[in-house]
């Protein structure tokens, strides 16, 4: 799922820790905002934003944590007002409905620790790739 490697050359320690910190934008804003999705991708598109221009191992990752939280956006999104249809009008929880929120569930505890392992790595200056997203982000992210 996850593959930790040695990067091209060695980021240096304000490298990995902004690159780390990509991910750590992520997990605060997955526990703050965690009613709310649209809160989530917001603080990664700032994050992201304000890193754009850093170094490609910055970058790479930024980007990296910014695909996996515009997947989430969906997957939480469709849950959200789902749950929201529910309590404000006439539908009512059906087998899909719990399906599709334990299925929810599932993911986003998944990306939670997926997530803190590629801060950690990251932090130590490890390259991780996700198993969807790094490659995604290699089409995205070029070396300049």
């Amino acid at each position: 799922m996850i593959q930790p490697k040695k990067f091209m050359y060695s980021p240096g320690e304000h490298e990995a820790e902004t690159a780390s910190s990509s991910y750590l934008m992520s997990l605060i804003a997955i526990i703050v905002g965690a009613p709310l999705p649209i809160l989530n991708l917001l603080a990664t598109i700032i994050f992201y934003l304000s890193n754009r221009k850093s170094t490609y191992f910055v970058r790479w990752h930024c980007t990296q944590a910014l695909l996996s939280q515009l997947s989430m956006l969906f997957i939480n999104s469709i849950g959200f007002w789902w749950t929201i249809s529910i309590f404000f009008t006439s539908e009512t929880i059906t087998n899909k409905y719990i399906a599709y929120m334990i299925s929810a569930i599932i993911f986003n505890i998944a990306e939670f620790f997926v997530t803190l392992y590629a801060l950690i790595q990251t932090r130590k200056g490890l390259h991780v790739e996700w198993w969807f997203y790094g490659s995604l982000t290699n089409i995205l992210c070029k070396s300049v």
